[in-house]
């Protein structure tokens, strides 16, 4: 049995899903709800949150983890570099995303937004998303300033820190809150991850009382 406990708009959640479709690892979805706190998914993952695997009678949670046993057990297509300073530069953005980006622009922009709304948990704070909508800026600069040189964020191969990011910002752009126009070379970037096959999925999810703008899943912008 493989079986992924997720949430359609977690960055996280989507990141193990894009490594899952880029090694054609087929996996069973599984809706969770974590404001809920079941207590078959506490059982199941004691800090309650998304994503859980269960794959080979192995139960993993946190993304970064789950992602590295996938790296390890189904090593091709590799989403690693071969050489130790490019894996570590693949590392370094993959945490970059997930710790920098994730609670400087998504936890004000989309979690104020959407995930306040779902889990009823109040209205969204201006302040948090004017703080937001201001970080996002520097780290397109950033993107764009990476992709000035690089192939990819990381280097000249395809990583998990390419994953990391898009999974961010594929949750953002599904409220509207990306400046494709920003940066010329951060949105080609993302035009090519996004028509990868991995992505298709990704693309199709709906969440209920929130519609994607147009260009969402429109893969040439």
């Amino acid at each position: 049995m493989r079986r992924l406990y997720h949430q359609p708009l977690s960055p996280f959640c989507r990141k193990v899903r894009l490594v899952l479709a880029e090694k054609k690892i087929e996996v069973e979805l599984v809706e969770e709800k974590p404001w809920e706190a079941r207590m078959d998914y506490l059982r199941l993952n004691p800090s309650g949150k998304v994503p859980t695997l269960r794959m080979d009678g192995v139960t993993l949670g946190e993304s970064a983890a789950i992602v590295e046993y996938l790296e390890e057990t189904h090593p091709n297509p590799p989403l690693l570099p071969a050489k130790p300073a490019e894996r570590a530069e693949a590392r370094r953005l993959a945490c970059w995303f997930d710790d920098k980006f994730h609670h400087e622009v998504t936890v004000n922009l989309l979690y104020e937004r959407v995930n306040k709304r779902l889990s009823k948990e109040g209205y969204p704070d201006s302040a948090r998303i004017k703080a937001g909508a201001k970080q996002i800026k520097y780290h397109i600069d950033y993107i764009g300033w990476l992709m000035e040189d690089r192939r990819w964020l990381a280097g000249d191969a395809l990583s998990i820190a390419d994953f990391a990011a898009a999974a961010q910002l594929s949750c953002l752009d599904y409220v509207g809150d990306v400046d494709w126009s920003r940066s010329q070379p951060m949105r080609d970037w993302y035009a090519k991850i996004k028509s990868r096959p991995a992505f298709r999925t990704i693309l199709a999810d709906l969440v209920p009382g929130f519609t994607p703008p147009q260009h969402y899943s429109d893969l040439d912008f």
